[in-house]
């Protein structure tokens, strides 16, 4: 079976299983009217945001490694998909 040696990292998902925890967590701040630790809750929010863009990016990548370290591919799918990482990213 491919992958398994990262606990399948590449599967960007199930790093964010508590962002809609933490928008709660906001939401009854703000209610309780801690503005400032709401508005602190939503900065780590958006950082999850774009924490979870870049993993996104990033999936192919970490998948190749899972795969080599996995014994099911080798270094050269791995330099293929940090290629194609660069290919697609914005300038």
């Amino acid at each position: 079976m491919s992958g398994g040696s990262y606990d399948y990292l590449f599967i960007a998902e199930d790093l964010f299983d508590r962002y809609h925890t933490i928008e709660a967590m906001r939401d009854r701040l703000a209610e309780l009217g801690h503005v400032g630790a709401a508005a602190d809750t939503q900065r780590v929010l958006d950082g999850l945001d774009q924490a979870k863009s870049q993993a996104k990016s990033l999936s192919e990548v970490w998948r190749a490694v899972e795969w080599l370290d996995s014994g099911d591919s080798g270094e050269d799918q791995v330099a293929e998909a940090v290629a194609a990482r660069q290919t697609n990213q914005p300038r």
